[in-house]
C-alpha cells in the first residue's frame, strides 16, 4: 500500500471512529455472564484438554462488546507502535499502558471475574491477571500495511509458572489467517496443523508454551487488528528473566520509550 493509500485508509477509519464518540461501554462482567452461560463449558473443556491446551470459537463475545472493541481498536489508531524484525514481524502494537489511560473498557474486560472464572474452568488451572508492569497483559495488534505478519512462534511464558493467551477477533478486513501446529511438544502425539481466520468477536485460548503458531501476511489495502489478554498461573519473573522480556517488549513490540518509561515511574512510586 502506498503512503497515500494507508493514509487514506487511516483517515477512513478514524473518521468512522470519531462518529462513535459516543458509544457506551457495556459492563463487562454482564456482557460475559450472559454469553458463557449459553455455552456446554464442560464440552468446551475436553476440546480444551483433546487438543492440546487450544480451543477456537467464531463468536464469542457479545455484539455490544465487540462493537465497543472495534470502537478503542480504530480510536488508537494514532498510539500504534509500528514494528519491523526482518525474517520474523511487522506490523503494530499498543500496549497496556496506552490502553490504561485511552480505552479503560479493554482493562476492564480483562480483569472481569467472569471472563477469568470461564477461562478457569477451560484450563483447570488458577489464573492471575500479569503483574502491572507487563506491557503484554492486554495489547492491541494492529496489521494495516502489505505484508504486515509474524513468523512461527510460541507465545513463551518468562513467568515462573504458566501463561495462557486469550486472542479475540476485533477487525478483519484481511486475508490473515492464524496458523497453528497442535502437540508439538508432546511426543506422544502427531503435530496436527490447523488455519483459522478470526472474525470480530471470535475467540482463541491456548497455553502460550504449546501453541506452535503465526498470522500470514496482509495484502495491499487490509487491516486486521486483534486484542490478546496474559493470564498467569504465577507472577513472579526472575530478574534475567524480566530483563529478557523488557527487551523483547522493546525491540519487537511497544518501544523503548513505552517500555522503559513506564518501568522508570513504576520505580519513582516505590522509591
Amino acid at each position: 500500500m502506498s503512503t497515500h493509500a494507508e493514509d487514506d485508509v487511516i483517515a477512513a477509519v478514524s473518521a468512522d471512529a470519531a462518529s462513535s464518540a459516543a458509544l457506551a461501554a457495556p459492563n463487562a462482567d454482564r456482557a460475559v455472564a450472559n454469553r458463557t452461560r449459553t455455552f456446554d463449558t464442560p464440552r468446551l473443556r475436553k476440546d480444551f484438554a483433546a487438543q492440546g491446551a487450544f480451543l477456537y470459537l467464531e463468536d464469542f463475545l457479545a455484539s455490544e462488546v465487540t462493537a465497543q472493541l472495534i470502537h478503542s481498536a480504530r480510536a488508537l489508531l494514532d498510539e500504534v507502535n509500528r514494528n519491523y524484525l526482518p525474517g520474523h514481524k511487522q506490523g503494530g502494537s499498543v500496549s497496556r499502558h496506552t490502553i490504561d489511560r485511552l480505552a479503560p473498557f479493554i482493562a476492564e474486560l480483562y480483569r472481569s471475574k467472569e471472563l477469568i472464572g470461564w477461562l478457569e474452568q477451560l484450563s483447570g488451572d488458577k489464573l492471575q491477571v500479569s503483574p502491572v508492569d507487563d506491557p503484554h497483559a492486554y495489547a492491541l495488534y494492529y496489521y494495516t500495511r502489505p505484508g504486515d505478519h509474524i513468523g512461527w512462534h510460541y507465545d513463551t511464558s518468562y513467568y515462573d509458572g504458566r501463561r495462557y493467551t486469550l486472542l479475540l477477533g476485533v477487525i478483519d478486513d484481511s486475508s490473515c489467517r492464524l496458523d497453528y501446529e497442535l502437540h508439538t511438544r508432546n511426543p506422544d502425539v502427531p503435530d496436527r496443523p490447523g488455519s483459522v481466520q478470526i472474525p470480530p468477536g471470535g475467540l482463541v485460548f491456548f497455553d502460550g508454551d504449546k501453541l506452535r503458531h503465526r498470522v500470514t501476511p496482509a495484502g495491499a489495502n487490509e487491516m486486521r487488528v486483534s486484542l490478546t489478554f496474559e493470564y498467569v498461573t504465577d507472577p513472579n519473573m526472575r530478574p534475567w528473566r524480566r530483563f529478557i522480556s523488557n527487551m523483547k517488549d522493546a525491540i519487537a513490540y511497544f518501544g523503548f520509550r513505552q517500555v522503559f518509561r513506564q518501568l522508570a515511574a513504576r520505580g519513582k512510586d516505590r522509591a
